[in-house]
């Protein structure tokens, strides 16, 4: 689905809008240091991720070039536990509120520009904390966000849940173009697309019928 440049800049303007009044009575002040976002594809269908531009819920904006690649291991449809804590590159101290990204997914041999639009649920439950089930006398914060890269520019968001199966940000407004209709992802990429599969793709995907899984 096309999301113009226009909409895209009154995203941006609502989401600083929103914090405002926040930031009136001083800077939300998340429980833990940072949070950290990871991207995960399934088993043998690579993507890679070039470049990601973050607004925070403080109105604080971050790009990030150097970034942790995507893993994943998830087979038929998305594993319930994917994700891989910590990353020492994406981080950041507050919860977001909008995350543009371009990425190759390798399987298509397309580049892809993904927008984000994080709900309140999420912050707020970024925000919160419960008491830890690994270990109770510990405090357990949600700060390990996982996104999903799948065949036909597919995206899915969650947050690790303290040993639960992850928690799906279901209220995220996803937007994803590629083609003609990219945008800050125009010319953005790290791959060549004309080198064609690898072996272990190649063996992976042998006999099974695209997208090979629901994503």
């Amino acid at each position: 689905m096309k999301l113009s440049i226009t909409l895209l800049s009154a995203l941006l303007l609502t989401a600083c809008n929103r914090v405002l009044s926040a930031n009136e009575q001083g800077e939300i002040k998340a429980p833990f240091d940072e949070w950290y976002f990871t991207f995960t594809t399934p088993r043998a269908l690579p993507a890679q991720v070039t470049l990601v531009k973050m607004l925070d819920i403080n109105g604080y904006a971050r790009i990030f070039r150097t970034i942790d690649q995507p893993q994943g291991s998830s087979v038929g449809s998305w594993d319930q536990y994917a994700g891989m804590g910590p990353s020492p590159f994406n981080q950041a101290p507050s919860p977001p509120t909008i995350m543009i990204f371009c990425w190759d997914s390798i399987i298509d041999k397309k580049v892809y520009e993904t927008t984000l639009l994080f709900a309140p649920e999420t912050w707020h439950k970024m925000l919160s904390t419960e008491k830890s089930n690994y270990s109770p006398k510990e405090i357990y914060y949600f700060q390990y966000m996982v996104i999903g890269l799948a065949p036909e520019g597919k995206v899915r968001v969650w947050l690790n849940n303290n040993g639960r199966p992850n928690l799906e940000q279901t209220k995220t407004e996803i937007k994803t173009r590629s083609g003609k209709d990219l945008n800050m992802c125009k010319g953005v990429t790290g791959s060549d697309f004309s080198k064609g599969y690898s072996n272990t793709t190649k063996n992976f995907i042998k006999g099974k019928t695209y997208p090979y899984g629901n994503w």
